[in-house]
């Protein structure tokens, strides 16, 4: 089966069209300062989608993650669920993006939230990752309806809360409560940025967890008297250094992960503290003299699809445990924050084959088929959901996620809607014999 070929030209000139449209959307939406943590103004960028996709003919329903992390009466976890049915039964395509971004962080030379246009720039934190791909998806839906009034089947547009902390409140919610059944949607494109010419089939794994040496507190001028468990943390990142870190590079994966250096296993020490809390900048107190009792660090452990859960938190373990039997009084505790196992999606799945057929038909090139090396809402989609006929595409740059000046190039947003509308015709639209 092929699609009419006049239909793709229609709907691609008349993305092209909404341009302007297309810029203000995004701009709009940059100019939420949706920030998590703590998860700022979910509700009135849900008001705000909710607004827009009724106008465009969309049912929607808004709902709170309750009983989520992080979900309370100050920052609640919104989410909104827009459906459009066709004239005929027919498949669902569901385009989930999610809401919220990172905090700006320091280095900007633009307001982060002014989204600002320059040199067919778009800037602003979430400009790519993925208010731009947001605004792609919903012109992209928007135009096809129009244009394919008679579509069967229907298309859904999500946008979600809690992606940057992990997705519990909100694509994991909505797959807990069956809004991402097979039986209820059949492909899903999340339109992250991993390039207009890219289709991600997938993510590595990974594993959070807190570590805490122990001590005793002394007077820091009789440390003796005491135990240093900064010392011992010292004791951990030098095993790290010298035992984990290289096992860990000597291990390739055959997933197609960007960039090179994330086909191997990775980790990362997200933050170490010991001692006495810090005192704050503005005061002009010293610090007391004391031996610290305690040190704790945060480690992020990347890991590949041919490697196990359980052999990942194993080889930590026994690094540890080689401690407390080599070294004197040495303690700890391990928590594991939290857990994500890496996810694939088959490279002959129909929604990777039906949008490859739309890069390589719009755009005139052949699609790099590739895999994050960080974790996505795909993960909840899959492993809660059951749903793996799903992928990541979208327009903007992965490196320039949660980075100072972030920003998304008008033309790839407009190339990717009209990917993006392309692959809806093939899935819902007219279809002829070839």
């Amino acid at each position: 089966m092929d699609v009419p070929s006049n239909l793709q030209v229609l709907l691609c000139d008349a993305i092209a069209d909404r341009r302007d449209d297309l810029v203000s959307l995004t701009q709009d939406l940059i100019r939420i300062p949706t920030v998590n943590p703590p998860g700022r103004d979910y509700r009135a960028i849900c008001d705000y989608l909710d607004r827009r996709l009724t106008r465009s003919g969309f049912r929607t329903e808004l709902i709170r993650a309750e009983g989520a992390p992080g979900d309370c009466d100050e920052f609640p976890r919104w989410n909104i669920l827009a459906r459009r049915d066709g004239r005929s039964p027919g498949q669902c395509v569901h385009l989930n993006s999610h809401i919220d971004v990172v905090e700006p962080g320091e280095g900007w030379t633009r307001d982060p939230f002014g989204a600002e246009v320059d040199n067919g720039r778009i800037y602003g934190r979430g400009a790519c990752d993925m208010k731009g791909g947001l605004a792609a998806s919903i012109i992209a839906a928007e135009v096809f309806i129009e244009l394919v009034p008679e579509f069967s089947g229907a298309i859904e547009i999500s946008g979600t809360a809690d992606e940057e902390s992990g997705g519990y409140g909100g694509v994991a919610y909505l797959a807990h409560h069956g809004y991402f059944s097979p039986a209820r949607v059949q492909h899903v494109i999340i339109p992250e940025p991993l390039h207009k010419d890219r289709i991600c089939l997938g993510h590595r794994g990974g594993w959070w967890a807190e570590i805490e040496t122990k001590g005793e507190i002394a007077h820091g001028s009789m440390p003796f008297l005491g135990d240093c468990a900064v010392r011992h943390m010292g004791a951990v990142l030098d095993q790290f250094e010298t035992t984990l870190y290289p096992a860990l590079a000597g291990r390739h994966t055959d997933m197609p992960v960007v960039p090179e250096g994330a086909r191997v296993s990775t980790m990362n020490i997200n933050s170490i503290h010991g001692g006495q809390a810090e005192i704050p900048a503005e005061s002009t107190a010293l610090p007391s003299h004391c031996v610290p009792d305690s040190c704790r660090i945060v480690i992020d452990r990347r890991y590949l699809i041919e490697e196990d859960q359980a052999d990942v938190k194993a080889e930590v373990i026994n690094v540890l445990e080689g401690l407390k039997r080599t070294r004197d009084n040495f303690d700890y505790a391990l928590r594991e924050l939290n857990h994500v196992a890496p996810s694939m999606t088959d490279r002959d799945a129909p929604v990777v084959s039906t949008v490859a057929a739309a890069i390589s038909d719009v755009l005139k090139q052949t699609p790099e088929f590739v895999a994050s090396p960080g974790s996505y809402d795909q993960k909840h989609i899959d492993r809660i959901g059951k749903l793996k006929n799903c992928i990541a595409y979208g327009p903007g740059l992965l490196e320039l996620a949660h980075k100072p000046d972030e920003y998304i190039d008008v033309t790839d947003m407009i190339d990717s809607a009209k990917v993006i509308a392309a692959s809806l015709l093939r899935l819902l639209g007219p279809q002829r014999e070839v």
